[in-house]
């Protein structure tokens, strides 16, 4: 379990250099086209730094938003759900996050904040209705497993940068399109006379394109795989947590039975929901923050083994 978290930590270093360098790729060939050195890539990075910092503050308050969540005030306004993360935290040392329930048939929860001091967990009514206590359990160690392996804070950092390479990527592609429209032949003479930019040669405004088009598909496939990785740690966290994988195993079976989209779906936070809200297609699944629920459930049946 340790040497898991301590690889996930690693992983997270080398992903959040990985999409600051394509950040920089992609700022680099905007620099290219437009003839203005290393000045568009600076400031590129400078936005795509500023962004991850800004969600680093405001993404558990922007992810509550989203979800239409209502804050528990005190432990009677659902005494269940209170004295289940309550023991959670107890057990685990962990402060008490900030307990939210989501008006939603739809079985879910989810985790957020940039760390155990600012953490958030939540879960929907069509969860609560659902699940058995020690079922509960599960899925809570789960979302508290997130915030213990510090899952939300890297969640929240790629999420920023992948959100802010399609930004850039998108004003580039704008900007081509419109000098093609309407300055290209300009835009050619001066790219030759000044020596710099690829505006003159066709074969080299491709390219550049292809790569613009592909790195924001790269990184949802990156974040993809994180979430992912994500998942099943916090599984087995939640296992360790409780000793007993047989809740979340049962838990995670219900989920599967019972699925359906939520009513307030949200792409830029389906990583976070515990079970996937969107109900991807076929084409889409590629792209999927979660890994099959069959999966999961077979690989804390390996966790109980050890027991």
């Amino acid at each position: 379990m340790y040497r898991a978290i301590a690889r996930n930590k690693r992983n997270t270093v080398f992903f959040i250099l990985f999409f600051l360098v394509l950040v920089g790729v992609i700022s680099y060939v905007i620099s290219y086209f437009m003839g203005g050195g290393w000045s568009v890539t600076i400031i590129a990075l400078v936005i795509a730094i500023a962004y991850a910092v800004l969600q680093y503050f405001t993404a558990s308050s922007q992810a509550v938003a989203m979800s239409g969540a209502v804050q528990l005030q005190q432990k009677s306004d659902h005494p269940v759900l209170w004295q289940t993360v309550e023991n959670i935290s107890i057990s685990t040392g962990m402060p008490m996050p900030k307990i939210y329930i989501v008006n939603d048939p739809a079985p879910n929860a989810f985790a957020t904040g940039r760390d155990p001091d600012h953490a958030v967990v939540a879960a929907t009514t069509g969860l609560l209705e659902l699940m058995d206590p020690t079922e509960l359990m599960g899925v809570m160690a789960h979302e508290m497993g997130h915030v213990r392996n510090y899952d939300i804070r890297v969640s929240t950092i790629v999420f920023g940068l992948v959100v802010a390479i399609g930004f850039i990527a998108d004003i580039f592609i704008r900007m081509t399109f419109f000098g093609a429209v309407f300055g290209g032949g300009n835009n050619r003479g001066r790219g030759n006379n000044n020596g710099g930019g690829g505006g003159g040669n066709p074969i080299l405004l491709i390219l550049g394109l292809v790569a613009i088009v592909l790195a924001p598909i790269l990184a949802a496939l990156v974040q993809a795989a994180i979430s992912r990785q994500r998942e099943y740690l916090a599984d087995a966290t939640s296992a360790e947590i409780t000793r007993f994988p047989e809740g979340l195993e049962s838990a995670l079976q219900k989920l599967g039975d019972y699925s359906r989209p939520m009513k307030r779906q949200n792409t830029s936070m389906a990583h976070l929901w515990i079970s996937d809200p969107l109900q991807p297609s076929l084409t889409s699944r590629l792209f999927s923050t979660h890994p099959p629920i069959p999966d999961r459930i077979e690989r804390l049946k390996k966790i109980g083994g050890g027991f």
